[in-house]
């Protein structure tokens, strides 16, 4: 686990917040990664631990769906999903 102060959860602010865990003691690298969007973790992820399988979290998934979506067919959409 880590917390880190980045600007605007930039690639390099991934990396090195990653490298840090590896200089700790994480060698292997997690197995798996959920994550919203962020493309620069995915790009930091792919070059720190390039092992690393990772998945959009269904959550933010989700809730990317329903932002576009007219607020009268959200609920519905939503209990689909």
């Amino acid at each position: 686990m880590a917390i880190g102060d980045g600007y605007r959860e930039s690639e390099e602010f991934w990396k090195d917040l990653l490298i840090d865990l590896k200089q700790r003691g994480l060698q292997s690298g997690p197995l798996f990664a959920a994550g919203d969007g962020a493309i620069d973790f995915w790009a930091a992820l792919e070059e720190v631990f390039p092992q690393t399988r990772y998945q959009h979290c269904w959550f933010h998934k989700m809730s990317n769906v329903l932002n576009v979506l007219p607020k009268s067919l959200q609920a519905r959409a939503k209990a689909d999903m």
